[in-house]
């Protein structure tokens, strides 16, 4: 067997993975209500996928300083939803999603001209977390209607994480950590949310499960500094799995306390 076709096997089995991974949260989203949609929305059921991958074809170094790139994309990806949240109230999907999208490319083109330090993309996580949070509030509390699902939203979503996955991994090697660090955390589960339930169910309902999904990514970026560190430290195994028990164990704390607040207390 050539190498090409090697390749190409290895690339068209870590694309299926991905996807795999994709489709399953996406479902469970549209199925569990905006709260816990937004719980498991947030998991690195993309980004993930995509640095394991990259882990595999680099270094440690490599893998640290992608997530440093990373770090301040997160913060471009609330103000994404931010955007679609309050335009969607009234506005089609192509105006609400194009808008949003436009916001993420245009905030991503100014991250890639910076060296990132730890400290400053911590710091612009806080600031925009800290922004978007108390705005977001009022958008959370909506009832999902039923979703009925299209024979198209599995293959579509598939199509969505493979590509992505794709062009990170085979682009990896001549455009570098930074741009693949941002390459990896393109918000592909918030792109199928919002293009797939927004016709459907409207835009208010759709906007619940992003404006959900405000704690949960503040724990996301949490997750990638926690990679940074780690892989820096440690290595990319150890960095990998750190993250991912962060993003993990975040989201179950958000959980639990979500349901601690709806707990009567007994008179």
């Amino acid at each position: 067997m050539s190498l090409d076709l090697l390749f190409l096997l290895f690339l068209l089995l870590r694309m299926a993975i991905a996807a795999a991974f994709v489709v399953t949260a996406s479902i469970i989203t549209e199925r569990s209500g905006p709260v816990i949609g937004a719980l498991i929305a947030t998991l690195p059921v993309s980004a993930g996928p995509s640095y394991v991958f990259l882990a595999i074809d680099h270094d440690a170094t490599f893998i640290a300083q992608g997530a440093l790139a990373s770090l301040p994309v997160n913060a471009a990806t609330i103000f994404m939803c931010l955007t679609y949240v309050v335009l969607s109230q009234r506005h089609t999907l192509v105006v609400s999603c194009g808008s949003a999208f436009a916001v993420w490319i245009g905030m991503a083109s100014i991250i890639r001209q910076f060296d990132w330090s730890l400290t400053a993309g911590l710091a612009a996580n806080l600031i925009a977390f800290g922004i978007c949070i108390p705005l977001l509030a009022r958008y959370r509390h909506v009832k999902m209607p039923l979703v009925s699902r299209r024979w198209y939203d599995v293959p579509m979503r598939a199509a969505l994480v493979a590509t992505l996955v794709a062009i990170v991994v085979s682009t990896s090697s001549w455009v570098g950590p930074r741009i693949s660090g941002i390459i990896a955390l393109f918000p592909v589960v918030f792109s199928s949310i919002m293009v797939i339930l927004h016709p459907r169910i409207g835009g208010p309902p759709t906007a619940a499960v992003l404006a959900n999904s405000a704690w949960g990514l503040l724990g996301f970026g949490m997750a990638i500094a926690v990679l940074h560190l780690g892989a820096a430290n440690l290595g990319s195994p150890i960095g990998l799995s750190m993250g991912l028990a962060t993003c993990i164990v975040w989201n179950l704390t958000l959980w639990w306390l979500g349901r601690r607040k709806k707990v009567v207390p007994a008179k």
